[in-house]
């Protein structure tokens, strides 16, 4: 017997998008390319022989209950700069929790740029967050940035209640060599307003960098930020920087010349400013 169909579900999105480099005459170019669902992929040209490629989630933002996997892989000595259209924007959840996964295959002598556009949470929404990757050896180099913003400032939205959680695994080889896991939930304005956690702050980042010039560039990062709002140390092989900031327009402002610094001058995408 045919079971009845639930015409009452809600809509989901669901989104899968894979992209492998490869070397070519001295350039980074593209080996396989994959996109399903709302998880588009777009790759601009450009006049260096890097590769950038730029990440569209087409729900124009996410729910309860929507999934996207995203997966990246560069090949031996290519070089790859991956970022977002926009803002990713996580509303309000009805039921459920929304799912985004990261995966990134670094491989020898190459680099991996994981610089995606602000998160933006608005009130009541939830999403679990998860980004794995996987270094060669210490030859290759690895950076990622990821900015979150407690609802949308400008606009007068704030973030009071919801749930956020976001799990990051970084490992060169079968050596571990980062790993850090945050929650937020429930009542989290009152919870990012104590001091030993955002002290009333709404926009933080996170920015991680593995390689071989994490010690040089310690000195010239903690230059660049002055007396911010902001921390950074190094140790065995990597960096580490928090940001906090009163608004994602100042939290940019201290970002993107520290994004600067780890990338020798490169500047971030320009898909940035639009």
């Amino acid at each position: 017997m045919q079971q009845p169909v639930d015409r009452c579900a809600p809509q989901r999105a669901r989104g899968k998008g894979r992209l492998v480099t490869k070397l070519s005459v001295g350039r980074t170019r593209l080996d396989e390319f994959y996109q399903e669902g709302c998880a588009k992929i777009r790759l601009p040209e450009t006049f260096s022989p890097d590769m950038e490629a730029i990440l569209i989630n087409t729900s124009g933002g996410l729910t309860g209950g929507d999934v996207i996997e995203w997966s990246v892989a560069a090949a031996a000595s290519t070089r790859l700069t991956v970022t977002t259209q926009a803002n990713e924007k996580i509303y309000r959840a009805a039921a459920d929790t929304a799912s985004v996964t990261t995966r990134i295959a670094v491989g020898p002598d190459a680099a991996v740029h994981w610089l995606p556009q602000e998160t933006i949470l608005f009130d009541q929404s939830s999403l679990t967050r998860r980004l794995d990757v996987e270094l060669h050896d210490t030859s290759s180099e690895f950076i990622a940035v990821e900015a979150v913003l407690l609802g949308r400032k400008a606009m007068g939205e704030t973030l009071n209640s919801g749930f956020f959680r976001d799990r990051w695994r970084v490992r060169r080889g079968d050596d571990l060599v980062h790993a850090e896991d945050m929650c937020l939930r429930d009542d989290i304005a009152t919870l990012s307003s104590q001091r030993a956690t955002l002290g009333g702050h709404v926009a933080y980042a996170t920015v991680l960098y593995v390689g071989p010039r994490a010690e040089a560039l310690l000195p010239r990062l903690r230059e660049c930020l002055g007396e911010s709002m902001a921390g950074a140390s190094q140790w065995q092989g990597k960096l580490v920087l928090r940001l906090l900031a009163p608004s994602g327009y100042d939290l940019r402002k201290l970002l993107v010349p520290a994004i600067g610094v780890l990338r020798n001058g490169a500047t971030v995408p320009k898909v940035w400013n639009i």
